[in-house]
């Protein structure tokens, strides 16, 4: 090959390199995958307890190896909610739009909250519907509105820049048993 054409087809993989970098991805991105064997240690339940409720929520990974979250929600003694939550080092979603989630549920509602910082003050949260059969669920950044310790706050929605933390949280303002499978959690 003349040197030319070499200059044309090293510029041309550049420019391809550069386009792929700046592109959204086609797939998006697994934040957590439930499979048989999977570490689940970093998955913590937070119920009302922590302000004196009665809730009681588990979770545990289940011998199809999807994540189960079970258990009752209480409103005596001002309580009302279950969650389970995974926190981890922010990670870069400025590529994606929307919050995947891939379950099974038990017809109920449920709320996705997260993060966009670790420890901040306030978080995001969008509602989503469940069905007893397997489905995917899928939550525009944009949707995500911004709370703290249940009040809306007067700020923008969630930026869709990092996030640092997924939680699923029952809170219906009823008495009620739950039963919710993860089967994986992403980004697209």
């Amino acid at each position: 090959m003349k040197l030319p054409t070499l200059l044309v087809l090293a510029a041309t993989a550049c420019l391809f390199s550069a386009l792929a970098e700046t592109a959204p991805p086609a797939g998006g991105r697994t934040l957590y995958d439930f499979q048989k064997g999977a570490d689940t240690e970093g998955w913590m339940v937070e119920n009302d307890g922590v302000m004196g409720g009665l809730s009681k929520g588990t979770f545990r990974l289940n011998s199809e190896g999807h994540g189960e979250f079970t258990g009752i929600v209480s409103l005596d003694n001002d309580g009302g909610f279950a969650s389970v939550q995974w926190n981890f080092d922010p990670i870069d979603v400025s590529r994606y739009t929307h919050f995947v989630l891939r379950l099974r549920g038990d017809g109920k509602r449920y709320l996705l909250l997260t993060e966009a910082q670790q420890r901040d003050k306030h978080y995001y949260q969008a509602e989503f519907q469940t069905g007893t059969d397997w489905q995917t669920v899928e939550i525009p950044f944009s949707s995500m509105v911004p709370h703290f310790r249940g009040d809306q706050l007067d700020q923008p929605n969630f930026p869709g820049t990092t996030t640092a933390q997924v939680r699923i949280m029952v809170a219906n303002k009823k008495a009620e048993s739950f039963q919710l499978e993860i089967d994986r959690i992403g980004v697209r």
